[in-house]
């Protein structure tokens, strides 16, 4: 281990990372803002040199190092690599070998006050012919070592190892990665519910956890199963619910929807008497839920309150509203009758109405329990969201996949807006973070571009939260195997990025766009990260790393495995009697 001397000589400090002769690469041959090339002297290392390695280069400041990461390595008497208007690769064709290197930061042995402390950025580039060398064995070690030990130990998230190396661990700073948004990517079987599960689980230690998963397909049942659950659950209702309902079950009545969210639903654009059946749906909406204050005696919420405001109202007497409307007679001249004003226009729009009302599908919203028709019933809900009671867990799995697809992005932008809606009108001292965790995002979140009426206003909602949300302490994660179908807008304010192995260009692209110019050579990587091998980049973390995730324990690996479709075809014969059930759970929409 070396040392730092100070100006008069005297010894201040080792200095942990401790560079011999043999460690030397070579020198500085070329430097511009992006980008370094570095010609290699010691020609013994050129076989231990990899694509991805860190190198440390001097600066003018003996206690300065920069930190670089090597994107590409080339042996000398290259014929033919000169490729079209790149004059750094013209220069590394010669009799030499070169390395080029993008700075990632700066390590300070001395630092003010601090000692070992790496920095993002650049203070001061490196001179034409400063030493280079490379960053292995116990220098590696302290260095990852190093990244890490400024989070303090109750903010710190570990998430699995380093690739470079696995006997450091991948430390986040926790606060960094849930308060300014995060992102897990990758393509499908690549490990994303694995890392889900396993951020869920480090996350579950800490005393008032609050995190909602909104789960499309059921993956997440089994943290909240077992005899150590560490997730409470519920399940949007479905068709089996509405006679018979369970404390886990969650309705979400069609009055928590604001005007634009229903008539997405209802309302046909293309109809000549739209205008006419927008107009009297929201004067009849507003008027049923005037009445409902009145009954509850809301004086004072009823000088302030609109027709969005979540206050219960019964959707068939707004339907009798509706047909008085469309068949009352107009009075002429002289008493005689005529057609009336609005007779006749609202009478598809009524019939599209009773059709979702009928459809046991859509149960959850338009055929709500008594109770959820209490005006006291909202405020119980999101207590149990995002409050804490008796024996319940902060992590809440909310499982959507009996929820039709073409609502899918309504009732998730509806849900999420209640609860930021909540979180923002709340009393700043009193509030408490939470994270939605949007996993499938590309089913409910898709490029604005490609969205249609009912998708655009989930986006809105959701797009709120990614630009608002950190104000208020609301951040989201979305998961998604194809990034390039996500809204742009939301994937952009994700300052941190888990990133498992994408081969899809277009998703590729999409990630490239998101990193800074001196990272895009690293997702070159991703085609051929392993299961549950990722990228890390973001404030959370100080260097950009390939981490090898931790797994879940046993009893709570997400149901999302891949099946082995070879040894099961050898050993498993298919279940007759398990497809007949299956028909009658397909005609009764219901699996139990």
């Amino acid at each position: 281990m070396g040392f730092t001397r100070n100006d008069k000589g005297g010894i201040l400090m080792a200095n942990l990372l401790d560079f011999k002769e043999n460690d030397m690469l070579g020198r500085v041959t070329h430097v511009d803002t992006e980008q370094i090339i570095i010609e290699i002297e010691n020609a013994t290392v050129m076989n231990k040199i990899c694509v991805g390695n860190l190198v440390a280069i001097e600066t003018a400041k003996q206690h300065e190092k920069l930190i670089a990461l090597i994107d590409k390595v080339t042996r000398k008497y290259i014929d033919n690599y000169v490729e079209e208007d790149d004059e750094i690769d013209e220069m590394m064709v010669s009799s030499a070998d070169y390395i080029k290197v993008s700075i990632i930061g700066t390590y300070h042995s001395v630092y003010g006050s601090a000692h070992d402390l790496f920095k993002r950025g650049v203070e001061i580039f490196p001179q034409i012919e400063s030493k280079c060398y490379g960053i292995s064995g116990q220098n590696l070690q302290n260095f990852m070592n190093i990244l890490g030990k400024d989070i303090d130990a109750d903010k710190r998230l570990k998430i699995g190892s380093f690739m470079m190396d696995t006997a450091a661990d991948a430390v986040l700073d926790g606060n960094k990665f849930f308060q300014r948004h995060a992102a897990v990517l990758g393509s499908t079987g690549s490990g994303k519910s694995w890392c889900i599960a396993n951020i869920l689980e480090k996350a579950s230690v800490l005393k008032y956890t609050n995190i909602i998963v909104f789960d499309m397909h059921g993956e997440y049942k089994s943290l909240a199963e077992g005899s150590e659950p560490i997730a409470q659950r519920f399940r949007i209702a479905g068709p089996g619910d509405l006679e018979v309902t369970k404390p886990d079950v969650l309705f979400l009545p069609y009055w928590l929807l604001n005007r634009e969210e229903l008539l997405s639903m209802i309302l046909d654009r293309s109809d000549s008497n739209a205008p006419n059946q927008a107009s009297r749906f929201t004067l009849h909406i507003r008027n049923l839920k005037e009445e409902t204050l009145k009954r509850e005696g809301k004086t004072d919420t009823l000088k302030t309150f609109t027709v969005d405001s979540p206050i219960p109202f019964l959707i068939n007497d707004l339907i009798q509203q509706l047909i008085i409307d469309d068949t009352t007679k107009g009075v002429g001249k002289n008493g005689a009758t005529v057609k009336g004003e609005w007779e006749g226009k609202l009478t598809r729009f009524i019939s599209r109405l009773e059709t979702k009302i009928g459809d046991k599908t859509y149960g959850f919203m338009f055929q709500p329990t008594d109770e959820a028709q209490k005006y006291d019933w909202l405020g119980e809900v999101l207590c149990r969201l995002l409050g804490y009671a008796d024996g319940e867990k902060g992590i809440k799995i909310i499982d959507f996949s009996e929820v039709p697809s073409d609502v899918l992005p309504v009732v998730t932008g509806t849900l999420a807006r209640l609860l930021y809606d909540v979180q923002f009108w709340m009393n700043p001292e009193k509030r408490t973070p939470f994270t939605i965790i949007c996993d499938e995002a590309h089913l409910y979140l898709p490029v604005k571009e490609d969205a249609d009426s009912v998708q655009k206003q989930a986006l809105y909602n959701f797009e709120r939260i990614a630009k608002e949300g950190r104000k208020y302490g609301v951040s989201i994660l979305p998961v998604s195997q194809r990034p390039a179908d996500v809204s742009k807008t939301i994937l952009s304010q994700c300052n941190n990025f888990i990133v498992l192995r994408l081969t899809n260009e277009r998703d590729k692209g999409v990630i490239k766009n998101l990193l800074p110019d001196a990272l895009k050579s690293t997702i070159e990587f991703l085609p051929l990260l392993d299961v549950g091998e990722a990228l890390v980049v973001g404030d959370a973390i100080l260097l950009p790393s390939k981490i090898v995730l931790d797994k879940p324990s046993d009893a709570h690996k997400p149901i999302s495995a891949t099946r082995n479709f070879w040894d099961e075809w050898d050993n498993k014969e298919p279940d007759n009697d398990a497809i007949i059930e299956a028909i009658e759970a397909l005609r009764k929409q219901c699996r139990v």
